[in-house]
């Protein structure tokens, strides 16, 4: 049964990988003249680096040397102590574990290894921000000060947190932000409430009045017309 229950898991795993691999969108826009690059003669020690992947953008910094250091969710450090395992490339299975765990680390891997085969955009959050950026030397060394094992949060604490702490002096996602303002839009918008209420009664219709169905749904209309 255990077997079966672990197969399972691994199974719902594995499909979510297959979406993962496709770029859908990235939730950064990119501007006219933005430059991509793989060459790491480019970069310098300190610089932001960026990968749009599916949905988000993964950030590091570039330290020198092919080198990389980013936050990545990661289940395995966790689970073992084994440096060998835990410092192999970080798959899917072991990332979305991480994201649900709420575990991650901040770790240090190649820069081909960081980009996954995407093409990494340079120091383009430089934009963003009234403010100049560090130094690059100091910007380095504060990420290599906290390379090791950090709490996890999608919302919170997550890689680009990470790296505009390191180049700027303070954690910001404009990611998560932007993810936060378009739940705010939906709840706000009085059709989510008729949406939620018309889905819940096809529930109660299909599956009948049964708490496990008739409570949340109830519930969640509530909610959401309470929030609108």
């Amino acid at each position: 049964m255990k077997s079966s229950l672990l197969d399972l898991l691994f199974y719902v795993l594995d499909k979510i990988s297959l979406v993962a691999s496709f770029k859908l969108f990235s939730m950064s826009e990119e501007s006219e003249g933005e430059s991509h690059y793989q060459d790491i003669s480019y970069f310098e020690r300190g610089d932001l680096l960026e990968v749009p992947r599916t949905l988000f953008v993964h950030y590091g910094i570039y330290l020198g040397n092919n080198k990389v250091a980013h936050l990545m969710p990661d289940i395995l450090p966790v689970l073992t102590d084994d440096k060998c395992l835990t410092g192999r490339v970080v798959t899917n299975k072991r990332l979305i574990l991480g994201v649900l765990a709420k575990v991650a680390s901040i770790r240090v891997d190649t820069v081909q290894d960081f980009a996954y085969g995407g093409a990494i955009i340079v120091n383009h959050m430089d934009s963003s921000f009234s403010t100049k950026p560090l130094c690059n030397e100091e910007v380095a060394q504060r990420a290599e000060q906290l390379i090791g094992a950090t709490p996890y949060s999608l919302l919170w604490d997550n890689c680009e947190h990470f790296v505009t702490y390191c180049r700027y002096g303070y954690p910001v996602s404009f990611q998560t932000d932007k993810f936060c303002e378009t739940v705010k839009r939906i709840i706000r918008d009085q059709r989510s409430v008729f949406l939620s209420a018309a889905l819940g009664l096809v529930l109660i219709l299909c599956l009948g009045l049964e708490p496990s169905t008739t409570i949340p749904s109830l519930l969640i209309t509530f909610t959401l017309w309470i929030a609108s």
